[in-house]
């Protein structure tokens, strides 16, 4: 399946989702493959944090090389565009392999939080997390509300809070990075349910278990791995307690 039909496969299974809804009978283990990267990429991105914070030489030479920092973010963000634009022309174990690698670099990024938060919040608003992440997916998987509509209006509120956050860096409003971190909280929140019904009605397309429809479910693990990550980045930012 060429990827390109992606956004138009949603849109129709969303538009006929309010009339019928038949769950195919690959959907559950596609499914269960979503979580299941997903769960992978979380448990890399914890383990390459943790060991990168608790080795000074690596923190260090990340937080003091300028040039390797914004390596890492620009190598971010040509990964995601990697799997998400050319996803039909990439292999499933090729997806995979720039997935974990993604997961990875990701860690790296993240392994400040270890520096800057005790142990003991990190770990509380992980369960926090995992408990909202888990009860907005329900929700997705389960409503038979459209979501259609709230995920055009989430995608404009995070243009809105990227805009606010780069301000923020040159006012650096401890107050306003407050305020936009429940924002932020409410919009990952909110996508996460969007992001788990969109999933679902995309993976219901599918007649088999292929590796085109793998692929699908590899995006969809994406899509919530990013989801799960940003609630867990905001929530710390609201409740963590620094050292």
């Amino acid at each position: 399946m060429d990827y390109k039909d992606f956004d138009r496969m949603v849109n129709e299974a969303e538009g006929n989702y309010t009339r019928s809804y038949q769950p195919s009978t690959t959907l559950p283990v596609l499914m269960r493959k979503v979580y299941t990267w997903m769960a992978l990429a979380l448990v890399i991105t914890g383990v390459t944090a943790y060991g990168v914070a608790t080795t000074p030489s690596l923190i260090e030479a990340i937080v003091m090389n300028k040039i390797l920092f914004w390596g890492l973010i620009i190598a971010e963000f040509g990964i995601v565009f990697g799997i998400s634009g050319m996803l039909h022309k990439l292999s499933l174990t090729t997806a995979t392999l720039m997935f974990i690698a993604y997961s990875v670099i990701n860690g790296l990024l993240l392994s400040f939080i270890f520096l800057v938060y005790t142990m003991s919040s990190i770990s509380m608003v992980f369960f926090i997390t995992a408990a909202t992440f888990g009860v907005m997916a329900l929700v997705g998987y389960t409503t038979k509300t459209d979501l259609s509509k709230l995920g055009s209006i989430l995608f404009m509120a995070l243009i809105g809070l990227i805009i606010a956050t780069v301000v923020n860096m040159f006012v650096n409003s401890s107050g306003f990075q407050l305020i936009l971190s429940y924002i932020g909280v409410l919009i990952f929140v909110g996508l996460t349910a969007y992001d788990t019904q969109k999933i679902k009605l995309m993976l219901n397309e599918q007649s088999s278990a292929d590796e085109s429809a793998q692929k699908l479910a590899l995006l969809g693990a994406l899509s919530l791995y990013l989801d799960f990550v940003n609630i867990f980045i905001y929530l710390l930012r609201i409740f963590g307690d620094r050292k």
